[in-house]
């Protein structure tokens, strides 16, 4: 989860950056460069919830995975455990 949020720093940070360069060198009026600013940020949005959902059925799968390795080996343990018991002790 870190790795994913440094990703999504570097991102917003990288799409900042682009912008803000953008706007340094855009022959063009203050009402049109707001306009497109508001754009770019309405398609950040949408973007980072897209990713935000990504991220939820990820961690979920996840979740499932680790519920089901758990359960595997509860199920392992089990059967050594019965095995163990049923085994003859060695004699002394």
């Amino acid at each position: 989860m870190k790795n994913t949020g440094l990703f999504l720093g570097g991102l917003i940070l990288g799409a900042t950056a682009g912008a803000a360069l953008a706007l340094l060198y855009a022959p063009q009026t203050g009402e049109d460069t707001r306009r497109q600013i508001k754009i770019k940020i309405d398609e950040l949005e949408e973007e980072l919830d897209k990713m935000r959902v990504k991220l939820k059925e990820k961690g979920s799968e996840m979740k499932e995975d680790a519920r089901k390795r758990v359960q595997d080996l509860e199920t392992r343990i089990e059967k050594l455990m019965e095995e163990y018991r049923k085994a003859p002790e060695k004699a002394k």
